[in-house]
This record gives structure tokens, C-alpha cells and sequence, in this order.
């Protein structure tokens, strides 16, 4: 009779089954995108990336089946914060001043 896999076996072949869709440098923006995706039915996970003390990120990953749909979701999301950043800079720079309505007829 064979053995049942142990559970660090079975942890490390669905590690190799995931795709990286995103890295970024702070866990908030980490936790956001692995939101947005679980939001939309993708499972997701965060894992934590450290090639030395200085350099540190967080990977989130989905399953390989899933990874062209989240580069879609998560690249949608960013476009649309762009345009709201931008909206947002250009309101601000064509306030008017009040002066602007004084008639100096």
C-alpha cells in the first residue's frame, strides 16, 4: 500500500504550478492585487521574494491557467488608476482663481 504524500510534496508541486503575475515592492499593493484577482475568481497567493537584506518583494502568484486573464485584470486596473491620477493632476492644475471672474470693465 502506498504512502499518502506528505504535505510539503504536495505544497511545492502547486508552487510549480503557479505563474508570477505581479511583483511589487510593498505587501499593501501585494494584498490589493491578490484582492482584485480573488475578487474576479482567480485564486492567488502572495509569496515573499528576497534575493538579499536590501532587496525585498512579493510575487503574486495564480495558476499557470489563470495567468493571461490576470495580467489582464491587473493591467485594466492599473490603466484605470492611471486615468483617475490623471484626471485628478489635471483638475487641480486648471482650478480657477477667484480673481479670474472680477470684471475690470
Amino acid at each position: 500500500m502506498a504512502k499518502p504524500p506528505k504535505k510539503t510534496a504536495q505544497s511545492q508541486t502547486n508552487l510549480q504550478d503557479l505563474g508570477v503575475v505581479a511583483v511589487t515592492e510593498d505587501i499593501e499593493q501585494a494584498r490589493e492585487y491578490e484582492t482584485l484577482l480573488k475578487n474576479n475568481d482567480i485564486p492567488a497567493m502572495i509569496k515573499e521574494q528576497q534575493e538579499s537584506v536590501a532587496d525585498r518583494g512579493f510575487a503574486v502568484m495564480v495558476p499557470e491557467d489563470y495567468l493571461d486573464e490576470a495580467h489582464v485584470i491587473i493591467e485594466s486596473q492599473n490603466a484605470y488608476d492611471d486615468f483617475y491620477d490623471f484626471a485628478l493632476e489635471d483638475q487641480d492644475e486648471n482650478e480657477f482663481d477667484s480673481d479670474f471672474f472680477d470684471d475690470d470693465f
